[in-house]
Parts: C-alpha cells; structure tokens; sequence
C-alpha cells in the first residue's frame, strides 16, 4: 500500500512540475494543497491521513501541539535548511524525521534591490496613475548614487546586496553583533561602530539578519527613530525583527520617509490588516524566494528527501538545537 504525501501551500500549482517526482510514485501517493490552512484544526484534518508532508519554509507551523495530532506522520521534508517554525524537539519525541533542502541567496538578493528601486523611485504610484490616468509625474525619486546602504547582517545575502550597491555607486556600511571589521573589508563594505550610528547615518536600511533571540524586536521605536526622517527602511529577512507596531507608527508619523516589506508576522496577510493600506509602504507576499529556479531546487532536493528515506538512509536531516549551556 501506497504512502501519502501531502505538499502544502502549494499557491502556484507548481510543485509537481517543478521537479521529476517519478522516481518516488510508485510508493508514494503525492497530493498538493493549493490553497492556505488557516489554524491548526484545518491543517490536522487535511493531512491527519499523510505519513509523509512537504512544507514551503515557514508557511505552515508546525509546533508541539500540531505533531501531537499526526500520528501516522513519519517525514516532514521543509525547504530550505532552516525552519524557525518547526519544534524539532518535538519531532523528534513524536518519531518524525524531519529533512531540509538546498536554496539559493540570489533570489532574495534581486528582490531586495526591487524593493529599494520600486520605493526610491515610487514605481508603484507612478505606474498607477499613468494606468489610472492620474497626474503626470507626481513624485521626486530619491538618489541611490553617492547615498549610504546600510546592511543589517552581512550573510550571504547582506553581501550579494552589498555588492550591488557598489555597483551603483553607493557607500556601504554593514553591522550585526558578531560582524568583524576584517570580515566587512572581505565583502568590501565598512563596518559601522555600532547599530546606532548605521540607522543614524544611513540613507537606506536593509535588514538581512536571521531572527532569534537576539535579533527580535531588535529594530523598535527608538531604533526607527534614530534613523533619518529621509531613510528608507527594506526588510526581506522576517517581520519580527522589526517591531510592528513601531513600524506601522513610524510611517504614519514620518519617522522615515518610506519602508519596503516582503515579509509580515501573519502570512498570507489577513484581509483587514494594517499593513495592507500603511502610507509609504511597498509590500510584497513574501516573494524574496519565489523564482522559477529557486523552486526547481527545492523540489527537486524534496524528491530526493523522499527517496533517500524510502531506503532507510535519510539526507539532509535537521537536528534540534543543543541545549543552552
């Protein structure tokens, strides 16, 4: 008899066509979920049946009290090699086995400079009104040349952003709390003394951190108003590094004179929410890893997630995290 695998949150209808899954058919009965569960009890009752499920990152919780409901739940494959909404701890004591996948920085990296370019040069409004027959030029871009990029984190993705702003002719200063000045001279930026002085003397802020304890909430009220009354914001990292509420405020206040998102605390954003009609914001459905190649990737490293488990030996394991000392 056939395993059942669910793949969740497949909002495209891409997953199957996206990777050759033949050579796990003939064990497993593969059903894609197209359209968004919302709150556990949906998500229970669609996959209580599945001994094997396919996450798209951290669309999908699944915490203690979800696993707990799952008992015929053997492998859950996430995309990606990091999934902060997944209780590995509790995986484990339930006996699922849970793999990740490869994953490409360059996708996020071009949407980043989509948000910076779509918000300094208002691309939104503008293209609006030119359909909408509204005025002609109502806007006044903000200059990228000879400006300031300052980099929350300088990962993999900080430095593919950081390169690109050199290109455009931009000053580069990056800060997170473990960043050296020989490692930021390596990726050709300069290191600023503190996160104060980046928010105080950058023309844009791009944050590109990964959110744990130390980094959530870590851009509050004070920070955003530390930065210039001129600053653009962008965020294509997670929304709980930036406070939420300070931010919402932020706009309406003119605190800074706009902000870029792709990423928010509820997702898919609830039809009422705040974020959906903020002044000055440029939103996006988290689209930072959402290309072509990138899910060509991830599936294709899910089919082989799938196979290596069906014998007996599984790859790309994720591990719950060490105990604090």
């Amino acid at each position: 008899m056939k395993l059942r695998c669910a793949v969740l949150d497949d909002y495209q209808d891409v997953a199957l066509s996206s990777a050759d899954w033949s050579g796990v058919l003939d064990a497993v009965d593969v059903v894609p979920v197209h359209e968004y569960l919302a709150g556990e009890d949906a998500v229970a009752e669609a996959i209580g049946d599945c001994e094997i499920v396919v996450i798209m990152r951290e669309r999908t919780p699944f915490r203690a009290s979800l696993f707990a409901r799952l008992p015929k739940l053997r492998l859950l494959v996430t995309t990606g090699m990091r999934n902060a909404s997944v209780d590995l701890e509790a995986a484990t004591r339930h006996g699922v086995t849970v793999c990740g996948t490869g994953g490409a920085a360059q996708p996020t990296t071009e949407l980043t400079w989509a948000l910076i370019l779509g918000l300094a040069r208002h691309v939104v409004p503008e293209s609006t009104a030119v359909r909408d027959g509204g005025p002609w030029q109502s806007t006044v871009g903000t200059d990228l040349y000879g400006r300031r990029l300052g980099l929350l984190g300088l990962g993999r993705i900080g430095t593919q952003v950081a390169r690109v702003g050199r290109a455009f002719g931009m000053e580069v200063a990056a800060w997170s709390a473990n960043l050296t000045a020989e490692r930021a001279e390596a990726a050709g930026v300069r290191a600023a003394g503190s996160k104060e002085e980046l928010l105080e003397s950058s023309d844009i802020v791009s944050v590109h951190l990964v959110l744990g304890d130390r980094t959530r909430g870590l851009l509050g009220a004070p920070e955003l108003r530390r930065m210039r009354p001129t600053a653009l914001l962008v965020n294509t990292s997670r929304a709980a590094i930036v406070d939420q509420t300070a931010l919402a405020r932020a706009l309406r206040d003119g605190w800074i004179a706009g902000a870029a998102v792709d990423v928010f605390e509820h997702e898919p954003l609830p039809p009422g929410d705040p974020f959906r009609t903020l002044p000055h914001l440029l939103a996006t459905p988290h689209l930072g890893y959402v290309t072509r190649a990138n899910y060509e990737r991830f599936y294709g490293d899910v089919v082989e997630d799938i196979h290596a488990y069906l014998q007996g030996a599984p790859i790309r394991r994720l591990s719950p995290p060490e105990p604090a000392a």
